[in-house]
């Protein structure tokens, strides 16, 4: 996969968990930084659990996935 296909999936995923945790996202840049560093959280975490995608839709699952966590533990950061 190339960096610009990683770095569109980063976004898109960055945009949806943004939406998924009832935030109004980051931006685009934002969205492409929680994305990516999403995308290492949820293929770190998918692989621990003997997961691991194979398809564009797998990967944004997987990415998506990493970005809710990565989120979700941002969010018990703040607080």
């Amino acid at each position: 996969m190339g960096i610009v296909m990683f770095l569109l999936i980063g976004l898109v995923a960055g945009f949806l968990a943004g939406k998924m945790m009832k935030g109004g996202g980051f931006g685009l840049i934002g969205n492409l930084v929680v994305g990516v560093v999403g995308a290492v959280v949820g293929g770190f975490t998918f692989g621990l659990l003997g997961f691991e995608s194979t398809s564009m839709l797998g990967t944004l699952l997987t990415a998506t996935a990493g970005a809710v966590i990565l989120l979700f533990i941002i969010g018990l950061v703040k607080k």
